[in-house]
């Protein structure tokens, strides 16, 4: 079993790392389909597994020395983000709470980023016909973060796709400015959200061996990805990136059905 969660974990973070979603957009209705653990085990392990993978994407691009980021952007949207880690984290919590059948927050998660699903794959497709915006101050820069933090903690996915299509639109940012802009939004987010766990005493049991070989995955596959997103044209990280979209709009489908 530990095997499969290492694979799944790996290829997703490689993905995740080149086209910016952090890869629980993959791991998280992957692991819902398989139906090996439950879902607030997953929703916490994907969380946990986005955060390792951001995590060093985020510390080697520090590490670099380059301007891959406009601080002025990033730093007020990321703030915002870890708020709304904390939000959507007590959200998740809430949802649960409203049935004493487990699913139920699985079929709302998986609801949910269908719909993000589908809207980022049209905008994708079609986001050359789409005039952008260059959004600026302080308030709405917060609120694009807490948006985003919230839908990242909640869904369990680290952020996902959501992230592109809000960086895109908002501030006209190129492919791999977003990829890696994303990827500081997603590590502050799952940051915030794993501190609401710990504090709140809300972190679901799960096996240890599972947590370590998911977060061991998510690193070596942020690596890799790493290494393959410099190496590409912006042009091929779309393209991924929207096959990747169609094939989890299938998955979250039979989830819906299958965890009703």
């Amino acid at each position: 079993m530990e095997i499969l969660f290492f694979v799944v974990c790996f290829l997703a973070s490689i993905v995740g790392a080149i086209c910016g979603i952090g890869g629980g957009v993959i791991i998280k209705p992957l692991l819902d389909a398989l139906k090996i653990l439950d879902v607030s085990q997953i929703s916490f392990l994907s969380g946990c597994t986005v955060l390792s993978m951001s995590a060093y994407s985020v510390i080697k691009s520090k590490l670099s020395g380059k301007k891959e980021i406009d601080t002025a952007t990033v730093l007020p949207v990321a703030i915002g983000g870890a708020v709304g880690g904390i939000v959507g984290k007590w959200l998740f919590s809430f949802v649960k709470s409203l049935s004493d059948n487990p699913n139920k927050v699985g079929v709302v998660q998986a609801a949910c980023l269908l719909i993000v699903t589908i809207f980022t794959l049209v905008y994708t497709i079609f986001k050359d016909k789409i005039a952008t915006k260059k959004l600026k101050g302080l308030p709405i820069l917060v609120a694009v973060g807490l948006f985003l933090g919230i839908m990242s903690s909640f869904l369990g996915i680290g952020g996902g796709p959501i992230n592109l299509v809000v960086l895109f639109y908002l501030f006209s940012m190129s492919t791999k400015e977003a990829v890696i802009t994303s990827l500081y939004i997603i590590f502050v987010s799952q940051i915030a959200s794993l501190g609401t766990s710990i504090i709140t005493h809300s972190i679901p049991d799960f096996p240890i061996k599972v947590l370590v070989v998911m977060a061991t995955g998510g690193i070596l596959g942020g690596v890799v990805g790493r290494i393959v997103n410099k190496k590409i044209a912006d042009k091929t990280v779309d393209k991924l990136f929207i096959g990747l979209m169609a094939v989890m709009i299938g998955i979250n489908i039979y989830n819906i059905f299958s965890l009703v």
